[in-house]
């Protein structure tokens, strides 16, 4: 969302930013003149500990009210750009509030709500059915629609009635391929906070991490012993398995540990904060580890980008809750050159191609085989890695602006309105 509100910049509007504190905006929203951000109250702490369906109820009735209000006090808009999920109460508040001032509820679809709801509470819960039945019926009444993949604009179209233009996620201009002194810098300021960047070697100087050494007037350079480094991000939910990745690092431990064949420790970093990252960081801590080593860390919106630029390989375990959606993460690693390892869904191929930019499994013992194939011998030996990251070069190419002005710039020109109210949410 904050991509759409810095094109939206870029061509001119103004934009108000309705959302709940947590990940921090990027620099070019907060310094903006043309940018209000609004914050909405959290749910009291209080109903978490009611009876589940007496507490959800009450979590709705309380963002239906600090929703509604925020968006009241707003500015009148030409449009209110939502992203699904999540849908309640978002679809019901912003229709209203369209209703009543004149303005064009624009969802951006990129996955459906029930079917997340679905894995943790299963198909026949009643609350899931009337989620289900609440995200079509609202979601038919949006005037603009636009999702992420073609199998998601048939679904919409056959099995919904709702009319979508595909916009495919592509990645701003931040992403992109690290230069060495910039990753020294980071994994420098990184081991600060996270002291498994730095060298295991207490003697080393402050010059050198796990992965780099500086001899000083910007001579920056890898150690030939440097561990691979292997990152993935999550949200830490039920629609990411990783125990996967667990289940094929302690494979990969063992063909280590085997000396079978010339393969590299691996320094593994899964980014990001969600409800699961605790069961799992314990999870990591019980088990023994030789040759792989892990770093849990929430990085900012410069930051990240900066490691995925530094990374040797990528791995991806989300697998859609719809069957419909493509992982963000992976248009974020394509977008820094990085290859990447993806679990098996519908329509994936809508992104990774296998053999072409990049490895398609489906269990633990797959993801094992590949990180093996493609670190075999590292990194001297990177044959297969150097080519994915060449076949990347024209996706590259193709920004997310590039793409928003081409899709999504029209659908909102197309609404007439004075100057004065030129606005987006």
């Amino acid at each position: 969302m904050q991509y759409h509100a810095l094109s939206l910049l870029k061509c001119g509007y103004s934009v108000d930013i309705v959302g709940y504190k947590g990940s921090e905006l990027q620099s070019d929203l907060e310094d903006n003149d043309m940018t209000c951000v609004k914050f909405l109250y959290d749910v009291p702490s209080f109903i978490q500990g009611l009876p589940r369906l007496l507490g959800y109820v009450l979590k709705v009735i309380w963002q239906v009210i600090s929703l509604g209000i925020t968006l009241l006090l707003l500015p009148k808009s030409g449009h209110i750009l939502i992203q699904n999920p999540p849908c309640i109460p978002t679809f019901l508040v912003v229709y209203l509030i369209c209703w009543l001032r004149g303005s064009k509820m624009f969802v951006d679809w990129h996955n459906y709500g029930y079917t997340i709801m679905e894995l943790s509470h299963g198909k026949k819960n009643v609350i899931v059915k009337f989620a289900k039945w609440y995200e079509q019926f609202f979601g038919k009444l949006s005037a603009k629609n636009i999702c992420v993949t073609k199998s998601m604009q048939e679904d919409l179209k056959t099995n919904w009635g709702v009319g979508a233009n595909v916009l495919y996620d592509r990645p701003p201009d931040i992403f992109k391929q690290t230069s060495l002194n910039d990753r020294h810098e980071l994994f420098v300021r990184l081991g600060e906070k996270y002291p498994v960047f730095k060298p295991r070697n207490n003697d080393s100087t402050s010059d050198e991490t796990i992965f780099t050494v500086s001899n000083g007037n910007d001579d920056v350079c890898y150690l030939q012993t440097r561990p691979a480094l292997l990152i993935s991000s999550t949200s830490w939910t039920e629609d990411e398995d990783f125990g996967v990745l667990l289940q094929a690092l302690e494979d990969y431990e063992k063909l280590v540990s085997s000396k079978s064949k010339q393969l590299p420790d691996i320094f593994c970093v899964i980014t990001g904060k969600g409800p699961l990252k605790q069961y799992y960081e314990d999870k990591i801590n019980k088990l023994s580890w030789n040759h792989v080593s892990f770093c849990l860390p929430w990085l900012t919106p410069e930051d990240y980008p900066k490691l995925l630029g530094s990374a040797d390989l990528g791995v991806c375990l989300h697998k859609s809750s719809s069957g419909l959606d493509l992982p963000m993460k992976v248009v974020d690693m394509f977008g820094c050159g990085l290859p990447v390892c993806a679990i098996n869904f519908n329509c994936l191929n809508e992104l990774v191609k296998h053999e072409e930019n990049g490895l398609i499994f489906n269990n633990s013992e797959e993801l094992t085989q590949n990180i093996t194939t493609l670190l075999d011998g590292f990194p001297n030996q990177s044959g297969r890695l150097d080519q994915f990251r060449k076949n990347l070069t024209g996706f590259q190419s193709t920004r997310w602006h590039d793409c928003w002005t081409q899709i999504v710039l029209p659908m909102v020109e197309n609404q007439t309105v004075s100057e004065d109210v030129k606005k987006s949410q």
